[in-house]
């Protein structure tokens, strides 16, 4: 019996799930948002917009566990032998990310990760442009996280530079376009290749749902239950 996620069983499979995708283009249109209040001192937007950015991480992070097939974690972040394995071309007919793609992937996760949760507890009082945690720590350590979470930007956009000039050398000298997959969800493969499993209306409530409620109990400065 053919794979019921094939849409055609001869060139075209399922790739990358609509969470996964919507997650992507939602990660690039947050850093820039991110980016354009700070920049004009839209505070009110920018600790809103952070917090948002930490819930949609989280849901990342459960796909990543209990998403499709291309979506988990376990499908992609290999050793240091599987990378090697594909920088000498054994890594043939395969949909998903690379062991070396897994890399870039795991890097921006990891920076946004660091950069939203200097961010949380961030600020000044005195300005009111604080993150919901900021209570937590002194004043010090405010202003000192507060320092390096301006600066680590940079970290952050260095990296998403770097994903979008390997994303243009695999279109330009591999004639490998990895953009339109994932708009689409689909590409166009080997009729021997496996399509991706189609993604679980129930499980990506539930993630949601779980990654909403931290955000919110996140945003209403982590109170304690009971």
């Amino acid at each position: 019996m053919p794979d019921s996620d094939s849409i055609d069983s001869d060139k075209i499979v399922r790739v990358w799930d609509w969470p996964v995708r919507l997650t992507h283009w939602s990660f690039a249109v947050l850093v820039f948002a991110m980016w354009q209040t700070a920049e004009n001192g839209a505070w009110y937007w920018h600790t809103r917009l952070g917090v948002v950015l930490f819930g949609l991480l989280i849901f990342r992070v459960i796909w990543g566990v209990i998403g499709s097939r291309t979506a988990r974690f376990s499908q992609f972040v290999k050793g240091p032998g599987a990378v090697l394995g594909y920088l000498r071309g054994n890594w043939r007919n395969r949909i998903g990310h690379s062991p070396l793609a897994a890399l870039s992937v795991i890097a921006l996760l990891g920076a946004m990760s660091v950069q939203v949760g200097m961010g949380l507890f961030s600020g000044d009082p005195y300005d009111g442009a604080t993150g919901p945690l900021n209570g937590f720590v002194g004043v010090a350590t405010a202003d000192m996280l507060t320092g390096w979470h301006e600066q680590f930007y940079w970290a952050v956009l260095g990296l998403a530079g770097f994903h979008i000039l390997a994303i243009a050398f695999y279109a330009s000298a591999k004639q490998n376009d990895l953009v339109t997959p994932m708009i689409t969800g689909k590409r166009e493969v080997d009729s021997t290749v496996e399509g991706n499993t189609r993604a679980s209306p129930v499980r990506a409530l539930v993630a949601l749902g779980v990654a909403g409620a931290i955000a919110y109990w996140v945003w209403l400065g982590a109170p304690p239950f009971g």
